[in-house]
């Protein structure tokens, strides 16, 4: 697909918007949108495949962007050894009878004829290996949880450089997302969306409440970082005298660098992802899955498997979200499941993809930038703007209390009028499907 000169305006208009900030705030700040609106802009074309390939109606992403940002902290944060010998073995042998329990029932389901000796002996099964399940696993958690629980309290992860962590964080999200597609994938679009979102807010209870996994709402703070600390380059006497050199405070530059550095491997990661993205649309399996998407009778009657193609973008797309869910804990540093909102993770990203146009992969990059930049700074503009407008009202006035202490929702209102605007006048986004 080739970029209309309209659509390269877009682009230019955005990241004009982004440039201005730095020139107007300060460069931190215009860098640190840019950072998220990358991973916001991935986050949207894993949205984008499931909803503009296929039309599969996902209000689960947060929790497929949650189970990222675990991968991160399994496999970069240091193994807690205490812990380990506490209950590590003893917490995966449970879960493992819990698997074999599930496997189990799901294997007299098959392979027993339908009847009462079926069911009963489903049942037996699987309340024989509940308690077994129970018997082992909520000691070992109970030893785990004690060490430390201050600062610790947790298993930990495999101590492996961060950047392992996001394709993990991609595997998490896709084996959550393969899970739910077998059993909800034949339910209708509505139906599907209900099953989305009960999922994800199963998915960020369990980090929430499992302690001994992610500390819960203790949060996982001090994530590696796949680019130097600011303290270290500020400690670093080449650095100081370069950044001095060229006139420019050794604090300040630090930051700027690691956000720089930052900013160079998510682009790595967007541009790879919109190339793959944009050879898959334009290929045979493409225009098979928009056939699908527009048509699923026609496209069975042709001999398409429409269950499993759905399925698989459904993985994929869920596998992005995930992708991004890691990138996005390895800027912060840590996980903090509470932060987790439907709000942030899953109505936001679903505004970039509307706005930015679904079914084209250039727009939902676009949509994540613009929706992200206006996330951030229309609250502080709709401060300044209600700080104008009441100027003229004595203080202590309750219409001018009222009007200012309501600007921390300016960001809500714009976001709802936005996409009003966008789809009576751009009903198919600012850069529709070719």
């Amino acid at each position: 697909m080739i970029l209309t000169s309209r659509d390269l305006l877009l682009f230019a208009l955005v990241f004009g918007l982004i440039i201005a900030t730095g020139f107007t705030q300060s460069w931190n700040v215009a860098l640190g949108i840019f950072n998220m609106g990358l991973i916001s802009a991935i986050m949207a074309l894993g949205v984008n495949m499931q909803w503009g390939y296929a039309g599969l109606f996902n209000i689960g992403v947060m929790g497929f962007v949650a189970l990222g940002g675990l991968g991160a902290v399994v496999i970069s944060m240091p193994p807690v050894n205490d812990a380990w010998a506490a209950g590590g073995l003893r917490v995966i042998f449970a879960l493992l009878i819990g698997l074999a329990t599930i496997i189990g029932a799901a294997q007299l389901w098959k392979r027993m004829p339908k009847g009462a000796p079926r069911a009963l002996a489903i049942i037996v099964v699987l309340v024989a290996g509940f308690f077994i399940f129970r018997a082992l696993f909520d000691p070992a958690v109970e030893a785990i949880e004690a060490i430390n629980p201050a600062t610790l309290g947790y298993l930990g992860g495999l101590g492996l450089p961060v950047l392992f962590s996001w394709p993990v964080g991609a595997v998490l999200a896709a084996g959550a997302a393969w899970l739910v597609g077998k059993t909800a994938l034949g339910l209708r679009s509505d139906y599907l969306a209900i099953a989305t979102l009960g999922i994800s807010e199963i998915i960020i209870a369990v980090l929430k409440n499992e302690d001994w996994l992610s500390r819960g709402v203790k949060n996982v703070i001090g994530i590696p970082r796949p680019v130097p600390y600011e303290i270290d380059l500020q400690n670093s006497e080449s650095f100081v005298e370069r950044a001095t050199s060229w006139g420019f405070d050794p604090v300040i530059a630090s930051s700027i660098t690691v956000k720089l550095a930052y900013s160079s491997l998510f682009l790595t990661v967007l541009v790879i992802l919109l190339w793959l993205s944009q050879a898959a649309l334009a290929s045979p399996w493409g225009r098979m899955m928009r056939a699908i998407r527009d048509n699923e009778v026609a496209a069975e009657a042709m001999g398409k498997d429409v269950t499993a193609r759905h399925l698989q973008i459904f993985v994929l797309g869920s596998a992005v979200c995930g992708l991004a869910g890691a990138m996005m804990t390895t800027l912060d540093g840590q996980l903090t499941p509470s932060s987790y909102q439907p709000l942030r993770f899953t109505f936001l990203v679903w505004v970039m993809v509307i706005v930015g146009g679904s079914g084209n992969n250039f727009g939902a990059v676009l949509g994540g930038f613009l929706i992200w930049y206006l996330w951030v700074m229309v609250e502080p503009f709709g401060l300044t703007l209600i700080q104008t407008i009441t100027s003229g009202m004595t203080d202590g006035y309750w219409l001018k209390d009222h009007l200012l202490e309501s600007a921390a929702h300016m960001r809500l209102l714009t976001m709802g009028l936005i996409l009003l605007l966008v789809l009576r006048f751009s009903p198919r986004g600012l850069i529709p499907e070719r």
